[in-house]
């Protein structure tokens, strides 16, 4: 047995792109059109991981997607957390749950996707102004 990825839906393709691809630095593996079933598959990766992928599901026709926290989320380790959330806000991206143990974070996709991102190894000392910043909405 071997993991493929995990998929979420997705509504507006511009937006979650720059969300996953510029904001979160994962990189566009493929894309795969489906004329017949009228919807777009966007497969991305981590860089020099792309064993592990997301799958982003473009329906062409809209419909409403109701998130709930039974999804659970999606989980990224990054060399940096305090730079990876610099960048995500910089990007316009709220952080939801701040990095202020220098170790662990929370951010919402476009759609509402819950993402973690870890501190790879030992947590970082904690720093400003993460150490203050207090949560914002749910994860």
């Amino acid at each position: 047995m071997k993991y493929l990825h995990t998929m979420v839906r997705i509504t507006d393709v511009d937006a979650s792109l720059r969300f996953y691809r510029d904001a979160l630095g994962l990189e566009l593996v493929r894309k795969r059109e489906y004329p017949q079933g009228r919807f777009t598959l966007y497969f991305l990766a981590a860089p020099g991981d792309p064993e592990a992928e997301v799958e982003l599901t473009h329906n062409w026709d809209p419909e409403p997607y109701t998130g709930g926290r039974n999804f659970g989320h999606l989980a990224y380790e990054v060399d940096d957390i305090y730079a990876a959330c610099r960048r995500l806000a910089e990007h316009g991206v709220t952080i939801n749950r701040p990095p202020r143990d220098g170790r662990m974070a929370f951010v919402r996709s476009p759609d509402n996707i819950s993402i973690e991102l870890l501190q790879r190894g030992e947590a970082l000392p904690p720093a400003e102004p993460w150490a203050s910043m207090p949560n914002a909405g749910v994860w």
